[in-house]
């Protein structure tokens, strides 16, 4: 996959290469270069499997990073193509039209972390937040303890247990004595 890379560097202005395994490399691209590499890999280098399309959220850096892993079936490698957009204006170009499977990703990546990928098939339906009104939930930002308590009611009678003290006092309860 190394010789790849290199092929391919100058011509789609690859950024730093990562070897992970000898069946796994991932390479940050431009999102500029990003779909025509990608129609590139698929259909002249038999990367051909959109095996999934996921987020990070880099809050310190103002940036999301996206990550495209792609397999080729004929040498059993995978490719994984990194690209960061910027966190404020969270937009990237759909692929749906190379990989159908990615306007499922690309309607999550919007629900969960607010990513548009505009012209992509219903990625402004809802999709499993049904009714949601807070700010995307996988967002670094989102504050899942505010949200649980302006949420839902506080229940009495809870108490919360050390896990190794309570498990110790379970199994040995003979030693709790001493």
């Amino acid at each position: 996959m190394i010789d790849l890379y290199d092929k391919l560097k100058t011509h789609y202005a690859l950024g730093e290469i990562t070897v992970q395994r000898f069946d796994l490399v991932f390479i940050n691209v431009p999102r500029e270069h990003l779909a025509s590499l990608l129609l590139y890999l698929r259909d002249s280098e038999h990367y051909t499997h959109l095996v999934l399309l996921t987020a990070v959220d880099w809050i310190e850096d103002n940036q999301f990073q996206l990550t495209y892993l792609i397999h080729n079936r004929t040498t059993s490698t995978d490719l994984g193509l990194r690209v960061l957009i910027d966190r404020d204006e969270a937009s990237m170009e759909s692929i749906h039209h190379l990989w159908p499977t990615a306007a499922t990703y690309q309607r999550e990546l919007k629900e969960m972390f607010g990513i548009d990928f505009p012209g992509s098939p219903r990625v402004d339906e809802e999709f499993i937040l049904e009714g949601w009104a807070d700010i995307p939930p996988y967002r670094r930002d989102f504050d899942t303890l505010e949200y649980s308590r302006k949420t839902y009611i506080e229940r009495p009678g809870r108490s919360t247990l050390d896990p190794a003290q309570h498990m110790k006092q379970l199994l040995y309860p003979e030693q709790e004595k001493d």
